[in-house]
């Protein structure tokens, strides 16, 4: 039984490292070009938006552009400090402050 789990364990750990090592590995023998690496920034910001859409825009899988979606309410006062203070943390408490305050408030 336990040998099962350390199979289970070690395929785990290929599954995982692997697809990440293997392109380090062959990106690092490769010059790079700079309108790539240029464009490669742009990456985590659009995941970023990506993963938040559909949690600002959508409620029950509808589309909501009111005064009554808290969440994109929330959203505003954390986009100006995300932007003008560029600090993460700030960031995050700012938004987690405005959803409770809306919350109360709405």
């Amino acid at each position: 039984m336990h040998s099962e789990y350390i199979i289970f364990l070690l395929g785990a750990v290929l599954v995982t490292y692997l697809p990440r090592v293997i392109p380090l590995i062959v990106l690092s023998r490769m010059e790079i070009p700079d309108t790539v690496v240029s464009w490669l920034r742009y990456i985590p910001a659009a995941i970023l938006a990506a993963l938040l859409a559909p949690e600002l825009f959508m409620k029950n899988g509808v589309l909501e552009l009111s005064l009554k979606n808290i969440n994109l309410l929330a959203a505003i006062p954390a986009f100006l400090v995300a932007v003008y203070k560029k600090n993460i943390f700030l960031t995050i408490i700012t938004g987690v402050l405005s959803v409770a305050i809306l919350q109360v408030l709405l």
